[in-house]
């Protein structure tokens, strides 16, 4: 029975992904599309009198019918993490002097822990995802920005920064329109960019290690021993 090549069963992390890289807040997809994502504000509609309602869902629709190109509208849902503010009040009631402020602070902070434990407490955040695909002779195959002997031709930068010009109009087009529904909104940089990706695909640990500075993630590229030997 012939064996298997171990090189066909090996796969990698990049395989998965669908995006090629992170540039100036911006993301390549390995087809070659660019997304720019905005975070948004939200509003409790429901507190809103009817008349208050009406004028936002009329708003709301005006603003999707404006506009020209597609959008994603993502919401993502985590449970809060309030470590680093109990941290921070433990810290202030092992400072304080008051022996009473301090039995409060302490009693507060407990409370907040039992209220954790019994309440699932989550926190929402809402995104606004900006596509733009550039013209069609472009067709990268993988890295951008410069060009291999193996691969198609990529990006360059005089290229890129006109996508992004043609991005960034559409995304104060959604920020304006945003803006009339009484949201305010705000592009993600690149550090975000890769936090929010961090969060979605590792959504356990993200919750308990933080990621470092994105820039300080790139290394040496490491081959698997597998795929080394002569089989």
């Amino acid at each position: 029975m012939a064996k298997k090549d171990p090189k066909k069963a090996i796969g990698s992390t990049q395989d998965v992904l669908q995006f090629a890289e992170i540039h100036e807040g911006i993301i390549i997809t390995k087809s070659g599309e660019l997304r720019a994502i905005l975070m948004v504000t939200s509003i409790n509609f429901a507190l809103k009198s009817e008349q208050e309602q009406n004028a936002i869902i009329f708003a709301y629709q005006n603003f999707l019918n404006s506009l020209s190109f597609p959008i994603q509208i993502l919401m993502q849902s985590k449970r809060l993490d309030l470590s680093n503010y109990l941290g921070k009040l433990t810290e202030v009631a092992n400072r304080q002097k008051n022996e009473l402020l301090r039995s409060q602070t302490i009693d507060y902070i407990t409370f907040i822990e039992d209220m954790i434990k019994v309440a699932n407490i989550m926190d929402k955040k809402f995104y606004v995802v900006i596509s733009f695909t550039p013209p069609q002779k472009i067709q990268p195959t993988g890295g951008f920005f410069k060009k291999t002997q193996d691969q198609g031709p990529k990006f360059s930068l005089q290229e890129f920064n006109n996508y992004k010009k043609e991005i960034a109009q559409r995304a104060q087009v959604i920020q304006g329109g945003l803006s009339s529904i009484g949201l305010r909104s705000a592009a993600l940089n690149s550090q975000q960019v890769v936090e929010l990706l961090y969060g979605i695909y590792n959504p356990q640990e993200s919750v308990k290690q933080k990621l470092t500075d994105y820039q300080a993630l790139s290394g040496e590229m490491v081959e698997s021993e597998v795929e080394n030997m002569n089989i």
